[in-house]
């Protein structure tokens, strides 16, 4: 077994097996791990807003958001070898942490997140295969591109692996 390779908030790494990638305390934002399974060469961001046209000064930190920092993270594995062609995604995280009484974009921050990450995969065109999001609870994600792995593990819930 390889190093496992610490991702920030609003940041973005990549690797190669047997290396693996982890990112802690995914409430609202999401955990996208893409992998060419051919080369085994993996990524992991870590989002925390859908959009980078909304906010002024976006350009200082791509991977904050999932238009720009999906399409480094791809960028990123294809110059370490990877194949856009071949790669697919999971993606975890996209809670709703608090309840409110109303339903604003400020509160449902998690599920545009969600939603902004498919959309994005569809215009680069990498399959999702499999996601764990909503609900009302943080995650922990680590991603394997060894096998495609991605486990998920919140407080008082069974680790979960898709």
């Amino acid at each position: 077994m390889g190093e496992i390779i610490k991702v920030g908030m609003a940041d973005l790494k990549t690797c190669v097996s047997p290396d693996a990638i982890t990112t802690l305390g995914l409430g609202s934002c999401i955990g996208i791990a893409i992998v060419d399974p051919v080369t085994k060469i993996g990524g992991l961001a870590h989002i925390m807003l859908p959009d980078s046209t909304a906010i002024r000064n976006s350009q200082q930190n791509i991977a904050k958001f999932a238009d720009t920092g999906i399409a480094e993270l791809v960028n990123q594995m294809i110059k370490i070898g990877a194949k856009k062609e071949r790669m697919v995604a999971k993606i975890a995280g996209g809670a709703m942490m608090f309840a409110f009484k109303s339903q604003s974009d400020l509160t449902m921050v998690g599920q545009r997140n969600a939603a902004a990450s498919k959309q994005k995969l569809k215009e680069l065109g990498i399959p999702l295969l499999a996601e764990d999001t909503g609900a009302n609870y943080g995650r922990t994600v680590i991603f394997y591109p060894e096998t495609g792995e991605f486990h998920i593990r919140a407080v008082g819930k069974e680790e979960t692996i898709i």
